[in-house]
């Protein structure tokens, strides 16, 4: 199939409500990608804006996006960093929908929140729908289980989800905290109900609360009764969602195997997002911000084959020419909805911006918002 340009491609699977993650184009015209004064438009634009915008660039974006960010990091780590400057009127978050949900939430009413293309959304973030987790809820409360169970939701879901989580007695996570979420979970429950990621929930369980995967089950929204008998549920420790990451579902055991006998004494570093048979057999797991202190921080000629997004394992390895840094997949494999956020998305934001147009603006609904805080505060309270 022939696209005749970029905002073709933002057309396909176009809903009809606007306000929607998925599939919403751009109001006007992108500048062509191939432009050669491209990026003399975007230094010209964020001048303009001057102190006024902040601009947040996750550690996935393109490189010709980075270039352009304040600050780089996770998407818990952006978003403080935009509560913490009150000054800055606009935040342009160039990440994915559920990372400017949670700027907007943590952010002041005079902020501004905005993504520069609306269809840059998180494939499993989109894994659990607030009607779904409901159904889920309501078949625990008629089984009983409910009031004995506390869920945890992952930072990587939308604010509906982390809402669910705040009004029944639940928390936030990152990848880098999921640990400390659940041993504080168990203090107040029995069980926990895990969101949306099933490999975090699983991994951390195993990894660092003594669990086996025989504790956990997991919930398929799309079976009646989630696909698990009312003993399962009821014998279960961690009910985890059937969720997953497209981009570190994919690594496999076979990926491990076959780098370490391609790399002599290679280390892998893989996130915890990876499935568990590619997590038990690595060197080393931890969260985005884990893995680039990790290789930052290693000797001279080491080598680590890398089981995250590309463009950081590229930025990485350009980072440290003093080591061999591979990409733990044979293949080419980025986060497709996070590169929807390009040098030609910025620059067209930043000039309309700069121009007194408030476009693409993330705004969370105050009782979504207000459940999700709390959630999100529990998160920065656990010991």
């Amino acid at each position: 199939m022939a696209f005749g340009n970029l905002t073709d491609l933002l057309l396909l699977g176009r809903e009809s409500d606007l306000r929607s993650e998925r599939g919403v184009s751009c109001d006007g015209e992108l500048p062509a990608p191939s432009e050669p004064g491209l990026v003399e438009r975007a230094v010209k634009a964020r001048a303009a804006l001057g102190e006024r915008a902040m601009i947040l660039g996750h550690h996935y974006q393109r490189d010709e996006v980075i270039a352009f960010a304040d600050i780089t990091g996770d998407s818990f780590k952006l978003a403080q960093a935009a509560a913490n400057n009150p000054g800055a009127e606009l935040i342009i978050f160039c990440g994915v929908h559920f990372m400017a949900e949670s700027a907007d939430i943590l952010t002041s009413s005079t902020q501004k929140v905005i993504l520069p293309d609306l269809a840059a959304g998180c494939s499993m973030a989109d894994m659990a729908g607030a009607q779904q987790v409901a159904e889920a809820w309501a078949h625990f409360q008629k089984l009983g289980i409910a009031t004995r169970t506390i869920p945890i939701t992952y930072m990587n879901s939308t604010a509906a989800i982390k809402s669910f989580t705040g009004e029944n007695g639940g928390a936030v996570c990152t990848s880098s905290n999921a640990q400390r979420a659940m041993r504080w979970a168990f203090e107040r429950g029995e069980k926990i109900f895990f969101l949306p990621d099933q490999h975090l929930g699983r991994n951390t369980a195993i990894l660092h609360l003594g669990l086996t995967a025989d504790d956990c089950i997991v919930w398929n929204p799309w079976k009646p009764q989630g696909g698990l008998s009312d003993q399962e549920l009821l014998d279960a420790k961690v009910i985890l969602w059937r969720g997953h990451c497209s981009v570190h579902g994919r690594f496999s055991r076979q990926n491990v195997d076959e780098v370490r006998v391609k790399l002599d004494g290679v280390q892998v570093l893989v996130h915890p997002e990876c499935k568990n048979e590619v997590v038990m057999a690595a060197d080393v797991v931890g969260s985005t911000e884990t893995i680039i202190k990790t290789v930052s921080g290693s000797p001279a000629g080491s080598k680590w084959a890398i089981g995250t997004e590309l463009n950081l394992v590229q930025r990485l390895a350009r980072a440290n020419p003093d080591k061999e840094i591979v990409f733990l997949d044979k293949t080419v494999c980025y986060c497709s909805t996070m590169n929807r956020i390009d040098l030609p998305h910025l620059v067209w934001a930043m000039e309309n911006l700069a121009a007194g147009r408030l476009l693409n603006q993330i705004s969370v609904e105050e009782r979504t918002a207000n459940f999700a805080r709390v959630a999100l505060e529990r998160m920065l309270a656990l010991p």
